[in-house]
């Protein structure tokens, strides 16, 4: 398995691939950001448009796949646009296509973007997921903590309303220092 960080160009040329997986996803239930059934072409166009987020340096964007191709997973950082929040990022739409799960693969995702704000001198991590789903396993074995829930923050892709909980991760110096132990 290949994890690879995509610049604008190469996150066009997956255009199609990602959009499979993004509709994987949302197919499997996943609250995401997205109502299912989830057009395959509506899927590639928000893809696209993240391409000029990742060009302006304002996302990053990692690609697991397999083979050319077959694309399994992905994660994202966004970055902050203010002076004040630039020891921070979101991370964003960790998904792994449902043929690929059980293999330590959201595990390895969410420890690439980890390490990449590590050494961008990102001290705080945030991230949200639907309470109750199986992404909090990951995320509290992975040593987030939850800040809370917030009833019926979004609809799962069957249109429910559900409630959302809150991770942080504090990463690098700001992990191990007194203050926050």
């Amino acid at each position: 398995m290949n994890v690879v960080r995509a610049d604008a160009a190469r996150l066009l040329e997956l255009g199609e691939e990602l959009a499979e997986l993004l509709t994987d996803t949302v197919d499997g239930g996943a609250s995401v950001g997205f109502l299912g059934p989830l057009d395959h072409g509506k899927a590639g166009a928000w893809w696209r448009e993240r391409s000029a987020a990742v060009a302006a340096g304002r996302l990053t964007v990692w690609v697991a796949y397999e083979e050319p191709g077959r694309v399994l997973g992905t994660v994202s950082l966004a970055l902050p646009d203010k002076p004040n929040s630039a020891h921070r990022a979101e991370l964003v739409k960790l998904m792994v296509h449902r043929a690929a799960r059980g293999r330590g693969l959201g595990r390895r995702l969410l420890t690439v973007a980890e390490e990449e704000a590590t050494a961008r001198g990102i001290t705080l991590l945030h991230l949200d997921t639907e309470t109750g789903s199986p992404a909090e396993r990951l995320y509290r074995t992975s040593g987030w903590t939850p800040v809370g829930a917030i009833p019926d923050y979004a609809a799962d892709p069957a249109g429910v309303l559900r409630p959302t909980t809150i991770y942080y991760k504090r990463l690098g110096a700001a992990a191990t220092s007194p203050a926050t132990r």
